[in-house]
């Protein structure tokens, strides 16, 4: 009888432990295949054409980040001091409203967040953006288009600005190609 308690045992002890292995497999799934939003701000399209090819890449929703009133070419001239963007970019509380928003934000997992560097910043609206939608608990990772700016003080601003938000390492999407995108999705981890 003694033997039959022991086999009885060392039984459901082998199947509580595959069991408890399952479910960690399981969870390490759904963890390797987060859902993914790509939201973005292209004021002349090539962010957003950056943005399609990393959702692409990703298989994650596409969400344009629009302008309550869109910016016309006179907004953009960043030779003029009293342009939209220029005033935007030099008030640091400046927060241009949204057309709308993403519903259903908390459906995410990851959230990348591009736009266009203007004045080696994010464009005023992705802070409306961020103060807009509850991004904690998220992986948070910028990415950008530029003439001839870095990422890096933009990025440096954002994780600033939200420090409780979990930011990943950003990257400048200029002409990039499927491979290269891949390539910094793997350093990250995705």
């Amino acid at each position: 009888m003694y033997k039959f308690v022991l086999i009885l045992l060392s039984v459901v002890g082998m199947v509580t432990a595959s069991c408890a292995q399952q479910r960690q497999e399981n969870m390490k799934k759904e963890q390797s295949n987060p859902k993914i939003l790509v939201a973005y701000f292209s004021a002349t399209g090539t962010t957003a054409r950056a943005a399609k090819k990393l959702a692409d890449v990703t298989g994650g929703e596409l969400y344009a980040i629009t302008p309550a009133q869109p910016y016309t070419s006179a907004d953009l001239d960043w030779h003029d001091e009293q342009s939209r963007s220029s005033v935007e970019m030099n008030d640091s509380k400046a927060r241009p409203a949204l057309k709308g928003r993403k519903e259903n934000i908390a459906d995410y997992d990851v959230v990348f967040i591009g736009y266009p560097i203007w004045w080696n910043l994010a464009p005023r609206i992705i802070n409306t953006f961020i103060e807009s939608h509850d991004l904690k608990g998220k992986t948070v990772t910028p990415f950008a288009t530029s003439g001839g700016s870095t990422l890096a003080e933009s990025a440096t601003s954002l994780k600033k600005t939200y420090p409780a938000l979990n930011w990943k390492e950003g990257r400048l999407l200029n002409h990039t190609d499927e491979q290269s995108i891949r390539a910094w999705l793997d350093e990250l981890e995705y």
